[in-house]
């Protein structure tokens, strides 16, 4: 007599798939990403809103819809809209390129910021601006393809110095960053011999520009970093997965099948380009790649940054920075210097914070 077997089923993460793609999410994960996206379209209207002529967040919503005055129309989408979506775009581009390579090292410090990606993008980009005539807004041929394709070469140029000098038999992330900390330093005195070399009026444009800023803003700044961003961020989301089998050594994931030097080199490329998408469109924001992806970590209590949530935090940082730098002081300010105004006290207390780690 054959006794019937009870059928058995396997556990599954929840997750969105999409063909092949698979994205797993846990609930306070998406509750998360949910709060963040929310407070990102809240802080978008408050920053349209702000300036010298104010508008009230319904007339916001009913211009952004279509049902505005010429007037409402003229600052909304010609003058504020453009500065606010670029912001949006530079903090959702900078905080998954940090969710990235934070999660590829599995060290809270491995940070375009502090591995020398950003100072890469940022040599190409002010020898772009030097060399095009000392403006970033010289013209639409310079600022359409120039300055982002000299700021990603650049970026590519750092991170492939950086990796290939750290290489010993593998990636050791505190190897990676000590000599991130050199190359970046190397390419930062670069940058300061090109501005000592330029003429004084160009140096100041571009060192107005180094500081990180959102001023001068255009629809036409904004397409190569909306197109960068569209095509990077899904593929960095459908990274998600191969990034948690890495985090099990390189033996376990080669074991089960995932290429690991390709793996690699995906994830490296995705954070050059999304940074220096991002350095091109407003110059070197500081801490954002470094803070947010942490404030995600511990927001949906995961094992690595979440990508998603990273990019929505990094993105609602940079628009609400903008907007205080624009509204609290008596003066504009770079929102650069509010953000490492933010960031700076945090890498003290986490350098520290690691030391105590490795000293027990």
């Amino acid at each position: 007599m054959n006794t019937p077997r009870t059928p058995t089923t396997t556990p599954t993460r929840q997750g969105v798939t999409a063909g092949p793609l698979g994205v797993p999410w846990r609930p306070r994960a998406l509750t998360a990403c949910l709060a963040a996206l929310v407070l990102l379209l809240a802080l978008i209207v408050l920053a349209i809103g702000a300036g010298s002529f104010r508008l009230a967040p319904a007339e916001v919503v009913s211009t952004l819809l279509g049902n505005g005055t010429h007037q409402q129309n003229l600052i909304v989408f010609d003058l504020r809209l453009p500065r606010v979506v670029t912001g949006a775009l530079v903090g959702l581009a900078l905080g998954t390129a940090g969710a990235l390579t934070q999660a590829f090292t599995n060290n809270p410090l491995a940070t375009p910021d502090v591995i020398g990606v950003t100072a890469g993008a940022s040599t190409g980009a002010v020898a772009a601006i030097l060399i095009g005539g000392g403006s970033y807004t010289v013209s639409d041929a310079l600022l359409g393809s120039g300055i982002p394709l000299a700021a990603t070469i650049g970026a590519l140029t750092a991170s492939a110095l950086v990796y290939g000098l750290g290489w010993r038999d593998g990636i050791d992330s505190y190897r990676l960053i000590l000599v991130g900390i050199g190359v970046g330093s190397v390419l930062t005195a670069l940058t300061s011999y090109l501005l000592v070399r330029s003429q004084i009026t160009d140096a100041a444009r571009a060192a107005a520009w180094l500081v990180g800023s959102l001023t001068g803003s255009t629809w036409t700044s904004i397409w190569p970093l909306l197109t960068v961003t569209a095509i990077a961020t899904p593929l960095a989301v459908a990274c998600s997965s191969s990034l948690a089998i890495a985090q099990l050594g390189d033996e376990t994931a080669t074991g089960v099948g995932l290429a690991v030097q390709r793996h690699r080199l995906l994830v490296i490329a995705l954070a050059v380009v999304l940074t220096g998408a991002a350095v091109a469109a407003a110059g070197p924001i500081g801490f954002v790649a470094f803070v947010v992806p942490q404030i995600a970590l511990r927001l949906s209590a995961a094992t690595r940054p979440p990508i998603i949530l990273a990019g929505l935090l990094g993105a609602a940082l940079v628009t609400g920075a903008d907007l205080a730098a624009r509204t609290l002081f008596p003066y504009q300010i770079p929102v650069g210097l509010l953000t490492t105004v933010i960031g700076a006290p945090y890498l003290i207390w986490l350098l520290i914070h690691q030391r105590k780690e490795v000293a027990r």
